[in-house]
């Protein structure tokens, strides 16, 4: 793990933005972290607890994203579930938290990414569904006020403000989207901005539901 005085740590900043388990190291600690694995593993676990379900991160979460599990897997601190669907609930559940605490509380936002492939060594490719999840986050954080961004969080932010109304167009016509062609439902569902009031966080590893005001 990086110490918080590395230049890629981003320690100075209460918001963070990274990519997969080798950018969550490269991440001074944070408070809260936010795994974003749009397509599928963070909409299939929104949807899941929408439903009152409980999520564990067993070989069938990891048959969906090994590299969403390995992320939540890696991760401490108060881990979230988040992607397009339920930034803006994401974004509150941090506030309270924050509020909870009574402190400046700091946030690592972590996108997945996509494997090339499901072998051992495979590498992290870029997937441009958790640039934009990971971005409606850290928007929706600054709209509340939590705007201290490292210009990598400042810029997935202002990748997804833009381009907000086309994230279904968007999300289908991507690599990810296309692979997926069979389940364009999923993809849609993935792509509704603000579709769900639901935050999935990791506790005995399983996820459930974000109560505000529970440590």
């Amino acid at each position: 793990m990086s110490s918080p005085q590395h230049p890629f740590a981003q320690s100075p900043y209460q918001v963070r933005f990274e990519w997969g388990t080798d950018g969550l190291a490269r991440l001074a600690p944070a408070d809260i972290v936010v795994v974003v694995d749009v397509l599928r593993f963070s909409s299939s676990v929104i949807q899941a607890v929408e439903r009152g379900e409980t999520v564990v991160m067993d070989a069938a979460s990891r048959a969906v994203s090994i590299n969403g599990v390995a992320v939540a897997e890696a991760a401490s601190g108060l881990v979230l579930m988040g992607g397009l669907r339920n930034a803006a609930a994401v974004a509150g559940a941090v506030l309270a938290e924050q509020e909870r605490r009574g402190e400046r509380t700091s946030v690592a936002v972590v996108a997945a990414g996509e494997l090339t492939s499901r072998e051992r060594g495979a590498r992290l490719r870029f997937a441009v569904e958790d640039l934009f999840g990971a971005g409606a986050i850290i928007a929706a954080l600054a709209d509340r006020g939590i705007d201290h961004s490292s210009p990598e969080a400042a810029a997935a932010a202002e990748a997804f403000r833009p381009l907000r109304g086309a994230m279904r167009h968007l999300l289908t016509a991507s690599g990810s989207g296309r692979e997926l062609a069979d389940r364009v439902d999923e993809v849609h569902a993935a792509a509704a901005v603000d579709a769900s009031s639901v935050v999935p966080v990791l506790r005995g590893g399983a996820f459930e539901a974000f109560a505000a005001g529970t440590p």
